[in-house]
């Protein structure tokens, strides 16, 4: 039988564009981007590098990440940065928060 009231907790934070842009200006912390280069080229957030969520190398780009650093992450809506989040955690990170909203809902300069 389905539970549909015991869901797994979430290993990643939601948080919203304000804390993310002050998180953004500190040592230690790694802005990714997780659209395509084609999204990725019409508009980042500073500082961001582009791994794309879709691409068949998504998987080993992040692998070989360094597990000490905070990542911020984001997409256009949060749905795609939500996803690459869990397969990080997955993967053994642990400081990771993602965009609410993603970049649709970023008031800041983006570049």
């Amino acid at each position: 039988m389905f539970n549909f009231f015991n869901t797994q907790p979430k290993n990643y934070e939601d948080i919203p564009a304000g804390p993310f842009h002050d998180l953004s200006l500190q040592p230690d912390t790694v802005i990714l981007d997780v659209r395509t280069a084609g999204e990725f080229a019409g508009g980042k957030i500073r500082g961001a590098r582009n791994l794309d969520i879709m691409s068949p190398t998504f998987y080993s780009q992040v692998k070989n990440l360094p597990k000490d650093k905070t990542y911020l992450v984001y997409c256009r809506s949060g749905n795609r940065s939500g996803q690459a989040c869990e397969i990080m955690a997955d993967l053994g990170f642990e400081k990771l928060k993602n965009l609410a909203g993603g970049i649709m809902r970023w008031p800041f300069e983006t570049v």
